[in-house]
């Protein structure tokens, strides 16, 4: 009698819809494996950015690269004829808007020969000597407080409208003040006060133009000032001032220093979200600097950059720069000359991470400064440059 009862309940079990017996229920799904974390997320939760990139080119000069003093005419660009793997540029930096930070820069490629500091440069014997391919561009401690913020290492220069990366600047070549108006680098310490959202000063102390390693005692001072009168004008103002090595001097046995200085002005304005344009002024002086006719005295140098910049749209934007420099003395480019230059440069970007790059250039001077594969000295330079610039 009870197994039949029982019997009978199991089987009106059976018949009741959305129940099943043990043995036929479906086995449990495995638990997922916990995730594991990304480089990329562990460097966002630590405040850590890694970024940089690649910059690759093909130059074609009508000259040399070189003026008749043998220093090169040009920048960065300065190969006759020739692809070259310009940089791999990385940057790490931790910069907190409080507290303790960093960054350190690194450049490794044929840019890195221009750009090395007094003491960091390739010991390598001639003809390799500027062959360098790796520089610590950068490499500071920041302190960040309110509306202070100190760095003390090795850092850019404030001075100039141009960067040393060339994905921040609108032209492939570099401007004539890039070159040789302004330095690339300083090793010191520099602060940062914002007054306000439209006034910021900037004061510092470093061992001057491109010297890791000072060969003298006497040390520059950099002052700056920051305007943002508008959300749509910047105005920069810069001197450094300070004892210098004179060119040709190169350990304390034969050093000869002089006072040099220079004012640095930078003026953008954005008339619209797609143009703006830009103004750059530097003047330099350099005190017992050789003179033509073999005297010494106080050398001096000036110019004037002007650009343009329009994005047509997502994919392509035209970006104009002309300037002049007077080399008064001959000091930068070891011919007393006014040299001038106009440069177009048409950019596209299929993506966010790439951009190419085509640009035509024209170099004249008032004396026949440009030295030729001939043997014959010209008064101008044309150039076709193409870039491939890669972010990350």
């Amino acid at each position: 009698m009870k197994r039949n009862l029982l019997n009978s309940l199991i089987l009106a079990a059976l018949a009741v819809p959305g129940v099943a017996l043990a043995a036929d229920a479906p086995a449990a799904a495995p638990s997922a494996a916990p995730a594991v974390p990304t480089l990329s997320s562990i460097l966002d939760a630590s405040g850590i950015s890694v970024t940089g990139d690649l910059d690759f080119s093909y130059s074609s000069l009508s000259g040399t690269g070189q003026f008749t003093s043998g220093t090169n005419d040009r920048v960065f660009d300065y190969a006759h004829n020739s692809f070259t793997m310009q940089a791999l540029d990385l940057t790490i930096a931790k910069q907190p808007t409080e507290g303790y930070g960093g960054l350190v820069d690194l450049t490794l490629g044929k840019d890195a020969s221009t750009i090395a500091s007094f003491g960091t440069q390739s010991v390598a014997p001639a003809p390799n000597a500027q062959m360098q391919t790796y520089d610590l561009t950068q490499a500071f401690i920041q302190y960040a407080s309110g509306s202070w913020t100190t760095i003390a290492g090795k850092f850019i220069t404030q001075a100039g409208q141009e960067y040393i990366k060339s994905a921040a600047n609108t032209n492939f070549s570099r401007s004539i003040l890039f070159g040789y108006a302004i330095p690339f680098t300083h090793t010191g310490f520099r602060s940062t006060y914002k007054i306000s959202d439209a006034v910021s000063l900037m004061g510092g102390v470093n061992n001057g133009w491109d010297e890791a390693n000072d060969l003298h005692p006497n040390k520059n001072v950099e002052l700056g000032l920051m305007l943002t009168p508008t959300k749509t004008i910047v105005l920069n103002v810069m001197d450094h001032y300070g004892a210098e090595q004179v060119s040709g001097s190169s350990t304390p046995i034969n050093l000869i220093q002089g006072k040099r200085n220079l004012l640095d002005v930078v003026a953008t304005y954005a008339v619209t979200d797609n143009l703006n344009f830009a103004l750059n002024y530097d003047g330099g002086s350099q005190n017992n600097a050789p003179l033509a006719g073999g005297s010494t005295g106080s050398a001096k140098w000036s110019g004037v950059a002007a650009y343009a910049n329009y994005q047509i749209n997502d994919l392509w934007r035209l970006s104009a720069r002309g300037e002049t420099f007077n080399d008064k003395d001959g000091y930068r480019t070891g011919v007393v000359q006014k040299w001038k230059e106009a440069t177009l440069t048409v950019g596209y970007a299929p993506n966010k991470n790439v951009e190419l790059r085509g640009e035509v250039r024209k170099d004249t001077s008032d004396k026949a400064s440009f030295a030729y594969n001939d043997g014959i000295a010209r008064k101008a330079q044309s150039s076709l440059g193409l870039e491939a610039i890669y972010k990350f």
